[in-house]
């Protein structure tokens, strides 16, 4: 524990980590679509219920629609179709009630559109491809944070001041060259190497994006239900951009 305060990392960060890293891992080893689609949709319901904070709004009901959303999504393989006929359906809607607004729709973008690909990569690519996407996201973090550390001098940008050029091009470039050896398993090298570069890139701006939404909404996190790193959304991010970027990378070139 003393290397860690050395270093600047939060020994309760580190232990709500590992407390996730463990059941991330059998619940991989087990591979089960039903198992996966509870534990991502649990993910999902938390984190469009810290959207709803985020953007300010108090319509409860929508909750009742992101399950039945969600429920579908068990049914019906193609995730990011399923978020496409949200956007029709609302659309529908907003015309026939003139009252509704199109802020309630929000949170079925963010992070809606993220987890319907998440899950709709799952059933596309299998685990692997998580697997795949989590050691490329969690390297651009984790590249991020050491590079910008011990070399960080130059402001990435406003929204998060804290973040470094230097950080953001190390932690891409630690994402890369960690990432397209997995990739490998399903594209050619230059091809593997593209999808992580670009994913890691992507999730740069997942994390940012989350950034100005909470400094929008005046908080610090999107909640508090992970002791040291905030709420579910402040730990999936990342995740919401880097998958979108992933999969229409396969399919494009695979």
């Amino acid at each position: 524990m003393e290397f860690l305060d050395k270093i600047g990392v939060a020994r309760e960060r580190v232990t709500t980590a590992i407390a996730l890293i463990i059941p991330v891992i059998i619940i991989g080893l087990i591979d089960n679509f039903f198992i996966m689609w509870l534990v991502f949709g649990a993910i999902y319901l938390i984190a469009f219920y810290e959207a709803t904070k985020l953007f300010k709004i108090e319509d409860n009901s929508l909750f009742a629609y992101a399950a039945l959303l969600w429920v579908v999504a068990a049914f019906y393989p193609y995730g990011d179709d399923l978020f496409v006929l949200a956007g029709v359906g609302y659309a529908s809607l907003v015309a026939y009630h003139r009252t509704l607004t199109w802020k309630s729709f929000l949170p079925f973008i963010y992070p809606t559109a993220g987890m319907l690909f998440l899950f709709t990569m799952y059933q596309e690519y299998g685990v692997i491809s998580l697997v795949w996407l989590l050691v490329v996201v969690a390297g651009t973090d984790i590249g991020a944070y050491f590079v910008g550390k011990n070399f960080g001098k130059t402001m990435f940008c406003e929204t998060s001041p804290n973040k470094t050029l230097e950080g953001v091009v190390g932690g891409v470039v630690v994402a890369t060259l960690l990432g397209f050896s997995i990739g490998l398993i399903y594209v050619d090298l230059s091809q593997a190497i593209i999808i992580s570069l670009l994913t890691a890139i992507a999730s740069v701006f997942g994390d940012l994006f989350e950034s100005y939404l909470k400094r929008e909404a005046d908080v610090k996190d999107s909640g508090n239900i992970l002791p040291g790193h905030g709420g579910i959304l402040d730990r999936i991010d990342g995740y919401l951009f880097g998958v979108i970027v992933m999969l229409v990378l396969l399919r494009g070139l695979v």
